[in-house]
């Protein structure tokens, strides 16, 4: 029996908001809401799933879960094996958090341990990134903080900017699901060069704001003229926020990912954040539509391995899970 047939490991992934508005495709942000994935080699595939996040995920080699760690072993020159593989998550499907991206990263994460991490993190950076199509969900969720990256189809390239410990982060997770791909399709092939040079300009600045704890810049700088306007009419009430949230305590908000989650930037030492919840679930309630209001942080840390040791009782799965409990 190899070394890697006897490991079991753990894995902590965060979720991840893209785009933070103008960043298309090229920011995200680690969120402290997080999945956990244990994994093993076994003598067949089996999968433990907990948690109403699960609900229809598939149950055999068909699960990204899967798919992904075996990539793993095969670039690694190993044959596939089965794998014994337990999941909790706390992140809604297709909501915008970036759920695929951290399936991706934890199954990497947990693939590349079990191997004893014969690949380095910009490694499965590239791996993720083209699993995943864009580089924005996959590296907040494997680096933590805020992640400004850009693909060109070959290599991803990404620099960590520390989120400010001010910033904290109101989600609106509308109860509907809205697919990544039905929100891509209301995009425009072309675009106005305007429209690129506005991007390209509030984008830059928002990641200087970032960078220099300028969070007074960030309301001016979280516009977006290239994917929100199109996007606005899957969401509804996704528009009125987009213009009114900042005049209710908000730094800044724009549509999380592909939405439907709205996300809204917030300074931790405002008094006006229960304004600002009761603004956002209200307008959207205005429109037949209930959510979820979550207050989170920015996740620092991104994915975490930790390997178990033999001895480890099975269930352990959920005791790490109720003893990391976000505070």
């Amino acid at each position: 029996m190899t070394d890697h047939n006897k490991r079991r490991v753990r894995v902590q992934v965060p979720a991840s908001t893209a785009n933070l508005g103008p960043g298309f495709d090229t920011l995200g942000m680690a969120l402290n809401l997080y999945a956990w994935i244990e994994m093993s080699i076994a003598e067949e595939t089996r999968f433990t799933l907990y948690g109403d996040q699960m609900k229809g995920v598939p149950t055999d080699k068909s699960n990204l879960l899967y798919e992904v760690a075996s990539l793993v072993f095969e670039r690694a020159g190993l044959p596939a094996p089965e794998l014994d593989i337990a999941i909790y998550s706390e992140i809604p499907l297709t909501r915008g958090l970036g759920s695929s991206a951290s399936a991706i990263v934890g199954a990497l994460a947990a693939a590349n341990a079990l191997i004893g991490g014969r690949f380095t993190n910009d490694e499965l950076f590239q791996f993720a990134t083209e699993l995943e199509k864009h580089p924005d969900n996959v590296g907040a969720s494997l680096f933590g903080g805020i992640v400004v990256a850009f693909w060109d189809g070959e290599r991803a390239e990404h620099i960590r900017v520390e989120p400010h410990e001010n910033l904290e982060v109101l989600v609106a997770i509308p109860h509907f699901q809205l697919s990544t791909e039905k929100a891509r399709g209301v995009l425009p092939r072309h675009q106005s060069l305007e429209n690129a040079v506005f991007n390209v300009g509030h984008s830059s600045v928002l990641v200087a704001a970032f960078c220099t704890g300028q969070l007074d810049m960030i309301s001016r700088a979280m516009k977006d003229a290239l994917h929100q306007p199109y996007r606005a009419p899957l969401v509804p009430g996704l528009a009125e926020i987009l213009e009114g949230a900042t005049e209710h305590g908000a730094l800044g908000v724009a549509l999380s990912g592909a939405g439907p989650t709205i996300l809204a930037l917030v300074d931790r030492s405002s008094d006006r954040k229960a304004e600002l919840e009761a603004y956002m679930q209200g307008r959207l309630r205005s429109e037949g539509i209930e959510s979820t209001m979550l207050w989170l942080n920015p996740d620092q840390a991104g994915v975490v391995v930790h390997e178990l040791h033999a001895d480890e009782p099975e269930g352990g799965l959920m005791l790490a899970v109720k003893g990391a409990g976000r505070s």
